[in-house]
């Protein structure tokens, strides 16, 4: 199964402590993908505090904020015209290509894979 969302995509928390609520809408990069456990991790989204002894690389120690994964089913694609979370769907171009596009006002959203001559003009 193809993900439609992917590393450095933009995108909109839906559920969770970090949620968008009317205009204070948080829209974040992806950082990294997991899909094998349906995860992406979210710029400055679902922070924790890891506790860390004294060491040679911290001398300090103390308490390290980081970011942990959220399931993939909490964020949404931002479309850049539609300019908020949408639904994302996937389509061949004319050239055989596949590609992400928004299903609200169908602009596409880059090419998924490399073009295949089998689907060259066979656009849905």
């Amino acid at each position: 199964m193809a993900l439609k969302i992917r590393r450095d995509d933009l995108v909109e928390v839906i559920t969770g402590d970090d949620r968008s609520r009317g205009e204070n809408r948080t829209i974040s990069r992806v950082l990294a993908v997991f899909p094998r456990e349906g995860k992406v991790l979210v710029e400055g989204v679902n922070k924790v505090f890891k506790h860390v002894r004294p060491s040679r690389r911290n001398p300090q120690g103390g308490r390290l904020s980081k970011e942990m994964p959220i399931d993939i089913s909490n964020v949404m694609l931002v479309c850049p015209r539609c300019n908020r979370g949408v639904r994302v769907g996937f389509r061949y171009t004319d050239s055989g290509g596949k590609e992400r596009y928004c299903k609200r006002c169908g602009m596409g959203l880059g090419a998924v894979g490399p073009e295949k001559p089998k689907r060259r003009g066979k656009a849905e």
